[in-house]
């Protein structure tokens, strides 16, 4: 594979006892962009202590962070990955391939599981009737996916404007509408890292919150 160098997104928002796992798993010539999102824990500091480039969105909001690390980014082609620690960083050359090959617009991870437990129900639910959903727009995708791989310029020429958790929800609308190849990769779903928490499925009013952004967009 060519060493092209690729910037990586990472959303945080209170992430400091996974930073330091996620960032060592960076395969050579990816840099982290470290979105830091309010976190109130001293994640920012890990994350410069491991040479990350640590940007500031007051703003809250997953989509908020991803657009200003996307604006910060200034590679060719930008990953965007969960700072939990429950995706594997390595397998992020997988999905930058197909990319730079030209044979897809954006390739995404599709989360499989490793354990019970590790993928709440509920969300995992929710998350399978969006995917349905697109699959009928067209677009055949099976994860809502946290871990992306597309070229800086497609991705802001797109447009996406949700800057809550609707915004995957929103970018592959988009990218169904503007009729973008999208390629899913397998690639395992563990636990969080011990002392963080789901901003989602972590609380009732994070998935509350995510519902009402995801709904807003599908309305849109």
């Amino acid at each position: 594979m060519r060493s092209d160098p690729v910037d990586v997104v990472l959303p945080c928002l209170n992430e400091a006892p996974a930073l330091p796992g996620v960032l060592a798993g960076l395969p050579p010539g990816y840099h982290a962009i470290v979105v830091d999102n309010g976190s109130t824990d001293g994640s920012a500091g890990v994350a410069a202590g491991f040479g990350a480039t640590v940007v500031t969105e007051p703003r809250p909001g997953y989509g908020a962070a991803v657009h200003t690390g996307l604006l910060a980014a200034s590679t060719d082609i930008v990953c965007f990955l969960d700072a939990d620690g429950s995706l594997d960083a390595r397998l992020l050359p997988e999905l930058v391939e197909p990319v730079r090959a030209g044979e897809a617009e954006l390739a995404a991870g599709r989360r499989r599981p490793e354990s019970a437990g590790v993928w709440p129900w509920h969300a995992r639910a929710g998350n399978a009737v969006l995917a349905a959903a697109l699959r009928a727009k067209g677009l055949g995708v099976h994860d809502i996916a946290p871990m992306r791989a597309v070229r800086r310029r497609a991705l802001l020429a797109l447009g996406v404007a949700d800057r809550g958790f609707g915004y995957p929800l929103e970018l592959l609308i988009r990218a169904a509408r503007a009729g973008w190849r999208v390629r899913e990769f397998d690639v395992p779903y563990g636990p969080r890292a011990s002392g963080t928490v789901s901003k989602v499925s972590g609380s009732l009013r994070g998935t509350l919150r995510a519902a009402r952004d995801m709904a807003g967009v599908w309305r849109a």
